[in-house]
């Protein structure tokens, strides 16, 4: 009975990793490599385009939007840049892995990337454009996981599940931002576009993770 278990857990492991290669051999770059698709989530939020940027790339908050990121320690000195990094504790799948990540872009107000160097690698980039004459925002999310094991296979797995929770992740922003901005005019002290808008815009770095963009 055991040698049988054995024999087709085996089989099964196996059949994973054939089916894995061949995935991996669907789609490659110039270099051989496979190319990742993207898990894209999208939303528009009643709110100027300053105050979104502003949101999203507090790393500090970032666990009060994105459920799965259980908590977030900045490690290197100073205000939010390329370069900046990271150290998050994440739950992906269910499991809890340690994510270190860098910032590699970051161009207010519109576009915000970061790397992934943990034992789940990739990439995510959030873009950020004006709608209805700068009162509302739209922001682009797209982001690549890679996991360790299997990762053709397993991307194909996780990606319709962190699809769900990437869209969640959105949706919870947009209520926060909106409750914040309803909070904030009902007490008479919305800030003027001009205090809302980032000013500086700053240049791209060599290495990528998450990037935003706005416009």
């Amino acid at each position: 009975m055991i040698r049988r278990t054995l024999i087709t857990a085996l089989g099964g492991l196996a059949a994973a990793v054939l089916a894995d290669r061949w995935l991996g051999s669907l789609s490659v770059d110039e270099e051989g490599r496979p190319i990742r698709v993207p898990i894209r989530s999208r939303i528009e939020i009643d709110a100027p385009i300053g105050e979104v940027w502003a949101r999203l790339t507090d790393i500090q908050r970032q666990p009060e939007w994105m459920t799965d990121l259980k908590a977030v320690r900045v490690t290197t000195p100073g205000p939010a840049g390329v370069g900046t990094r990271a150290e998050g504790d994440i739950r992906i799948l269910g499991i809890l892995v340690a994510d270190p990540i860098e910032v590699v872009e970051f161009a207010p107000p519109h576009r915000y990337a970061i790397r992934h160097d943990g034992r789940f690698s990739g990439s995510g980039v959030i873009t950020l454009d004006t709608l209805d004459g700068g009162r509302r925002t739209r922001v682009e999310w797209a982001e690549t996981l890679v996991p360790p094991i299997l990762s053709n296979l397993g991307s194909i797995i996780q990606s319709p599940i962190l699809g769900w929770v990437f869209q969640a992740d959105l949706e919870r922003l947009k209520r926060l931002i909106e409750i914040e901005r309803a909070a904030t005019i009902g007490t008479g002290d919305e800030p003027s576009p001009s205090e809302t808008a980032p000013v500086a815009a700053v240049g791209s770095g060599a290495n990528g993770h998450a990037t935003l963009t706005t416009d």
